[in-house]
């Protein structure tokens, strides 16, 4: 399995930014066929004030470049077209982004043990929380 983040804005108005959270509530069942038949098989998003953050895990050979073929249903464009009212780049997006990729930096799972248990050790012995 693959593992992929973005990121982008919501339009800052709080009216527009709850009906955006309705129609989550409820996405049109031809999107959530369309991602599963081009090989996504988890989708979460999270929200923090006016930012998305999306997690997508995907068969092991899915191409991120083949990501808007699911858009080829007219009920997914529509879907599509009708997000994009809600949204808008993140600032860090490249010219033409639309929801902006996001490079991972850490997993701890891939974490050798030595460092963990030596960061374990470290911050057991100083009696505070991990920085986040």
């Amino acid at each position: 399995m693959r593992v992929f983040a973005q990121a982008i804005d919501l339009v800052d108005d709080p009216t527009r930014i709850d009906e955006y959270l309705r129609h989550h509530r409820a996405v049109w069942p031809e999107v959530t066929e369309g991602l599963r038949r081009i090989g996504i098989r988890g989708m979460r998003i999270w929200r923090g004030g006016t930012r998305l953050f999306m997690v997508i895990e995907t068969d092991d050979d899915f191409d991120p470049a083949r990501y808007q073929e699911y858009a080829r249903d007219p009920r997914t464009q529509e879907w599509d077209a009708l997000m994009r009212t809600f949204q808008r780049p993140a600032p860090s997006a490249r010219a033409g982004e639309w929801w902006t990729p996001l490079d991972e930096i850490f997993d701890l799972a891939a974490a050798s043990s030595s460092t963990s248990s030596s960061s374990t050790a470290a911050l057991s012995g100083a009696g505070k929380a991990p920085a986040r």
